[in-house]
């Protein structure tokens, strides 16, 4: 049984090298397909052409970059670059990409952590309280609510909290990650600052998800309070409370842990609008940046790095699924 196991894991693993690159692949071709040349952007900011240069100069970039050569040749370059850890020099920010994206992915984490843990927390406690209520005034209420809030799309509620809260009452700034030189002022007035900032895109993210969230716990905490075992508690005596946190919860725990790393990869791409939508610093409006001004290493590096996360968030979904439950990964094994 346990050979069995890792030989799924082993095969699953290759499909996940697999997808990564056909990805890689895409990624390479995608930004190449974009009309335009990045180097007729370079002495302009945010996609504005203020200067061309001389077809000397093209030339010598181009060649400086490997642009010159043949796709084959190029897609060679970038895959032993890779392989190397090399994710190339960016066109418009004159740096390297792995420096620019290790200084920008930080605020990206903090949003998305944040969100998943915000969401996690509050959607497993509504979703219990509505599994516990259910049919009754508190789940009627909470059940559209939370269906309500769940189709409305991260921008447009980033935008709506913007307008009232930031500009209209003007409780939280309008956009960046922290105050000029705020880090000068300590520790705890840094932390303050930076979190004031954050507010706002992270309460977007968590309104986002939390609605997903609910309904899976929901449904999960449905199907454990129907048991016998829980009956069997409730004929005891126990107070509902207790029944919730140490006989329903735990066993329903196993989809909600699942959808916590799954919910990783969802809030990446969440978060690259609402990044653009608060000008906050991360990778998502670097990539809008990039896209602006034609930086192919720039969009190779940031794809490929939303990418993987994507992927290290499926693939630790897809094993901690099956070791919490050991029957999910021999299903596959039984016959007809």
């Amino acid at each position: 049984m346990e050979m069995k196991a890792t030989e799924q894991n082993r095969r699953r693993f290759f499909d996940y090298l697999f997808t990564l690159f056909i990805v890689v692949s895409l990624n390479f071709a995608l930004p190449r397909l974009m009309p335009g040349d990045p180097f007729l952007y370079l002495s302009g900011d945010h996609g504005e052409e203020i200067a061309r240069f001389s077809t000397d100069q093209i030339d010598a970039y181009r060649h400086q970059y490997g642009l010159d050569k043949p796709w084959p040749a190029q897609y060679a370059a970038s895959l032993f670059a890779l392989l190397r850890g090399d994710l190339g020099y960016s066109i418009y920010y004159n740096k390297e990409v792995s420096t620019i994206l290790l200084n920008r992915l930080p605020w990206t984490l903090l949003l998305v952590l944040s969100a998943v843990f915000f969401s996690t927390v509050i959607g497993c406690l509504l979703g219990s309280l509505s599994a516990s209520f259910r049919g009754k005034a508190l789940d009627r209420l909470l059940y559209p609510l939370m269906i309500a809030v769940a189709e409305i799309p991260a921008f447009l509620l980033g935008l709506m909290l913007l307008f009232f809260l930031a500009a209209g009452l003007r409780l939280f700034p309008l956009s960046g990650a922290m105050t000029h030189f705020a880090g000068t002022a300590g520790f705890w007035h840094t932390f303050v600052d930076i979190a004031h900032h954050a507010f706002l895109p992270v309460l977007t993210l968590t309104m986002v998800r939390t609605g997903a969230m609910y309904l899976l716990a929901r449904n999960a905490m449905t199907t454990v309070l129907a048991r016998d075992y829980v009956r069997t508690a409730r004929a005891k005596g126990l107070s509902t409370a207790r029944i919730l946190a140490r006989h329903s919860l735990r066993n329903a725990m196993v989809p909600i842990v699942t959808r916590v790393f799954l919910s990783l990869g969802g809030l990446v791409g969440g978060a690259i609008l609402v990044e653009n939508v608060f000008a906050y610093p991360g990778l998502g409006r670097l990539m809008r940046e990039s896209v602006l001004v034609h930086d192919y290493p720039m969009i190779q590096g940031i794809f490929l790095l939303v990418t993987g996360a994507v992927l290290s968030a499926n693939f630790l979904a897809d094993c901690i699924y099956r070791r919490l439950d050991p029957r999910i990964g021999l299903s596959t094994e039984v016959q007809p």
